[in-house]
């Protein structure tokens, strides 16, 4: 009796941490299909073709004669090849440009000690509370006055810092032991250099993750370049692709097509960068 209870108990706790699982996983499969049901409709009524009713009920999810010819007719029938150019090259810049500058603010702010700087820590951070919408116009003036509007530099202008990318990095700047740099400083390395040479690379998932945010910002922002830009030329993918509705009259097809090639290259990027968002092991020649 004694062994058929301990085989009942011990087959309870192999069960268990699979009916854990199989909970765990099966809710996280639902909250993603969840998720990506939008971009799997979007897809669908791309590849659907002029016979199909896209309106039908029930909806069809699965197109039943699948084509290209939205995306074919989208892309010759628009200068799409620009506005891709033009996105790849704003968003690229602006990458670029916020974390150079996010990483020389935050810096500072996290590793020298200088009076002022939680004041100005402070500051910087309760700006994240100010809608875009309140500093539009004043952003508009200050482009015009600078004569950067209609311009690739009027629509990066806005973007080449942010508050919050200063506040992620000076988090990630004050986890680094200090250790690395007293051995740095040891080593003869300026303080630029420690800079470049220590503390960059060890803050190397903060900054993949910043890029992340600041390119999906850059490459899906409409309302911006809308209000700095009027040339066709200078055109973003946004306006692109809003541009369609009134040269298509709502035709949601070439829409959906217009709109899958504008989310595949955030897409693309987010896949292949989300492999080094890891932890990094800086401390790890550092012994207590």
């Amino acid at each position: 009796m004694i062994n058929t209870n301990q085989k009942l108990k011990v087959k309870s706790q192999i069960n268990k941490p699979w009916a854990r699982y199989v909970w765990t996983y099966g809710l996280l499969g639902a909250i993603a299909i969840v998720m990506l049901f939008p971009l799997l409709w979007l897809l669908s009524t791309a590849l659907k073709s002029p016979t199909e009713d896209i309106f039908v009920f029930p909806p069809q999810l699965l197109p039943s004669q699948p084509t290209f010819d939205n995306f074919v007719k989208v892309w010759q029938t628009n200068p799409f090849g620009q506005y891709l150019f033009n996105s790849t090259l704003i968003a690229l810049l602006t990458v670029t440009l916020n974390l150079l500058f996010c990483a020389l603010a935050a810096y500072p702010l996290a590793r020298l000690d200088f009076r002022g700087r939680d004041w100005i820590f402070t500051a910087i951070v309760s700006t994240i509370m100010i809608p875009f919408q309140i500093v539009m116009i004043p952003l508009y003036i200050l482009t015009v006055q600078l004569g950067i509007r209609n311009s690739y530099l009027g629509i990066i202008f806005p973007g080449i810092a942010s508050a919050f990318g200063i506040f992620l990095l000076r988090q990630a700047f004050a986890g680094v032991p200090k250790e690395m740099e007293e051995a740095a400083r040891i080593d003869g390395c300026s303080e630029l250099g420690i800079w470049w040479f220590v503390m960059l690379p060890a803050i190397r998932p903060a900054l993949v993750t910043l890029a992340i945010f600041v390119f999906i910002g850059s490459w899906s922002d409409f309302l911006w370049p809308l209000i700095v830009i009027d040339k066709p030329d200078l055109y973003t993918l946004p306006l692109g692709v809003a541009t369609l509705a009134g040269t298509f009259s709502l035709d949601w097809r070439l829409i959906a097509a217009g709109s899958v090639i504008s989310i595949a290259p955030v897409l693309l990027v987010f896949l292949f960068l989300q492999r080094y968002i890891v932890p990094t092991e800086a401390g790890s020649g550092v012994k207590g």
